[in-house]
């Protein structure tokens, strides 16, 4: 979930942890749980500032290592004990108790979006993504933000809270249904499908969808049961050839294939520099497909320059690169 989701989560839980007579009780305990939850909450991010590197290392460890069990485990025994110091009349165990539950639902959510996370790890570097919430879901921070408000005028927080998930509990349940309704309608549009990926929008009814047959790439949209198919393209096996292998060995190219489950590859020549080109097919926006690996390389197959990320033109893709390369 995005940030923002995950604030306001987090303050939730601190109002649901009144339920514990332990910390219902004790002021500074409440204090401490509150703040365990919301930093709890943001706590597993923490690898957003892998950005700041690069997007090949942001992209192969965003919602890895830091949403794994052993980090699960290990945030709230750090975060608990932090604020235990600053806070030494807490009861520690109903801290921890408290901030394990805002980390672990932190991951647990995220596990629901299309992103997914490397939670099983250490066990699988395999990526959990279910796919039927948006990363930023209006409907759900919304339930949040009016819950807040309740709380904020006076409602009973533990009552508001129960209300709330017993709300955002249907509200999954409504979008695993749906989310069905629409794998069955892709079905019965690609009967050759052999792999349906079906990725939600901030829309209830509208879902991003790319399938595998055994000869093309199909890419469209679902509008309830209702299936577009605007994109398809020929399957074909990325060449296994000298200018390949070395592409593919470029840092960005390895951070888009460890991340992207479908994708189709372009090659191209100009003025004596190689362009293979890989193209993630689930998030087609307005005609585009702006979620790429590209890497360019001379006649003797040296990586001159590369790049993987977000780009919404050929202009802004031909500056980057060209910026990449000074």
């Amino acid at each position: 979930m995005d940030t923002g989701t995950h604030i306001v989560m987090g303050i939730a839980i601190g109002g649901l942890a009144m339920i514990d007579p332990v910390v219902a009780n004790h002021t500074m305990t409440s204090t401490a749980v509150v703040a365990g939850v919301i930093v709890g909450s943001l706590a597993p991010d923490v690898d957003t500032v892998l950005k700041l590197r690069n997007n090949a290392v942001y992209i192969r460890h965003h919602r890895g290592i830091t949403h794994s069990i052993p980090a699960v485990l290990l945030w709230p025994l750090a975060i608990s004990g932090v604020l235990h110091l600053i806070i030494p009349e807490a009861n520690l165990l109903h801290l921890w108790l408290w901030t394990f539950l805002g980390v672990f639902l932190h991951v647990f959510v995220d596990i629901f979006n299309a992103y997914g996370t490397q939670a099983l790890r250490p066990f699988s570097n395999k990526w959990v993504a279910l796919g039927v919430i948006n990363t930023f879901d209006p409907i759900i921070f919304g339930l949040h933000v009016v819950a807040l408000l309740f709380w904020a005028f006076g409602s009973n927080s533990v009552l508001t809270m129960l209300i709330l998930y017993a709300l955002v509990i249907v509200y999954y349940v409504l979008r695993f249904a749906v989310q069905n309704a629409v794998r069955h309608a892709v079905r019965n549009t690609i009967p050759t499908a052999e792999e349906i990926i079906i990725a939600p929008t901030m829309r209830f009814f509208q879902w991003r969808i790319a399938a595998i047959s055994d000869s093309h790439h199909y890419v469209g949209r679902a509008y309830g049961r209702s299936i577009n198919i605007y994109d398809r393209f020929e399957r074909k096996e990325i060449p296994d050839s000298p200018l390949v292998r070395a592409a593919l060995k470029d840092k960005n190219m390895e951070a888009f294939t460890s991340f992207s489950p479908i994708y189709r590859w372009e090659m191209a020549k100009h003025d004596h520099i190689h362009e293979v080109r890989l193209i993630d097919l689930r998030y087609r926006s307005n005609d585009y497909y702006p979620f790429v690996a590209v890497v360019h390389l001379n006649e003797e197959l040296e990586i001159l320059n590369s790049y993987t990320g977000w780009i919404f033109s050929e202009d802004k893709l031909r500056k980057k690169m060209d910026f990449m390369s000074n």
